[in-house]
């Protein structure tokens, strides 16, 4: 396959340009201004209606997870159910805080090398302060639920201190990172959100929050990505482009897969998240879906070749195709 990829070919075209790069990055940093949320002023923690009881039949998983829509799940007697979404849900908020404390580090790694009157550096900044408000904001959901979870994978939290080094040295590959640890949440959360089935409001009004602003952080990778992946060298840009779907597909997992404890504790037969999250076909449009977006970056970013949508179709990310715009609901998929 190797000799399909034209190594001489001329560079893509790069999009945007810095002016209007930068008047993007403005219109982002502006936005943060106008409106941001901080976790205890806009989230009455305290108010009746957001007590957190372990009998509340609105903390069992959504059919949007492919868990919480699955038979085994749904003949599960409800304080059982339950259970499975408090844990589950509180585990997804910790994953989410550590993977946002890994990209606020990495955040001021890129930014400490940027010269002065950078418009990535303001913008950036304003999103380091947002991810600081959403990590207070997981964390305090994780307390109010009461149930001691471990998040990410061991092997993540053990290399997690060297992470955000990557954003110095390999900004795109860092970036890509970001979206892979983002979409996959605020695909999962826009799903839960569109469906309007009644969810605690704990965790409706933190999605809430998090969809709003996760917008801008995502919209910045996006067109960080595209600016930045035609500049690299050929043999560079062919590289991240294979790294692309594999770096989407372990964080992916991190993020949507019950973790072994969970699988453990509530005694899910052996086979079934495999099945539900990789093998079926139902697992492999769950896949699709969830990576359009990202798939159409690759596309318009030089990042998706001959080679590298060989290894999106063997993680069974390719989809059918990618989306047409950001965030198309996967109902456009259909006819």
């Amino acid at each position: 396959m190797l000799d399909q990829i034209d190594w001489d070919a001329p560079e893509i075209p790069e999009g945007l340009s810095t002016a209007e790069y930068d008047e993007v990055l403005h219109r982002l940093s502006v936005a943060s201004v106008e409106r941001h949320f901080d976790a205890f002023a806009d989230i009455d923690w305290d108010h009746p209606d957001f007590e957190v009881r372990h009998d509340d039949p609105r903390w069992r998983l959504p059919e949007a997870d492919p868990l919480g829509g699955s038979d085994w799940y749904r003949a599960q007697p409800l304080d059982r159910q339950i259970a499975m979404g408090l844990w589950r849900q509180s585990n997804i908020f910790k994953v989410g805080w550590q993977f946002e404390s890994i990209l606020i580090r990495g955040i001021l790694q890129y930014n400490f090398s940027l010269p002065n009157r950078s418009t990535e550096y303001r913008y950036l900044m304003h999103e380091a302060t947002e991810e600081c408000h959403h990590i207070q904001m997981f964390q305090e959901a994780v307390n109010r639920v009461g149930i001691d979870v471990s998040g990410m994978p061991r092997w993540i939290r053990a290399v997690s201190p060297f992470l955000p080094l990557v954003a110095h040295r390999m900004p795109v590959i860092f970036f890509v990172g970001v979206l892979a640890g983002e979409e996959p949440i605020d695909h999962l959360q826009k799903a839960v959100l569109r469906s309007r089935r009644e969810i605690h409001p704990v965790m409706g009004r933190i999605m809430e929050i998090h969809v709003a602003e996760e917008a801008r952080h995502i919209s910045f990778a996006h067109e960080f990505v595209k600016r930045h992946a035609p500049r690299l060298n050929p043999v560079s840009r062919f590289l991240v482009s294979l790294m692309f779907p594999v770096i989407m597909r372990i964080l992916g997992d991190a993020i949507l897969l019950p973790p072994k404890e969970f699988q453990r504790r509530f005694d899910v037969p052996e086979g079934l998240i495999d099945e539900l999250y990789w093998k079926s076909d139902a697992s492999e449009r769950f896949l699709g879906d969830t990576f359009a977006d990202v798939r159409m970056l690759a596309e318009e970013s030089g990042l998706m070749n001959p080679v590298s949508r060989r290894v999106w179709k063997r993680l069974r990310m390719l989809g059918r195709r990618p989306s047409r715009f950001r965030s198309e609901p996967p109902t456009a998929f259909a006819g």
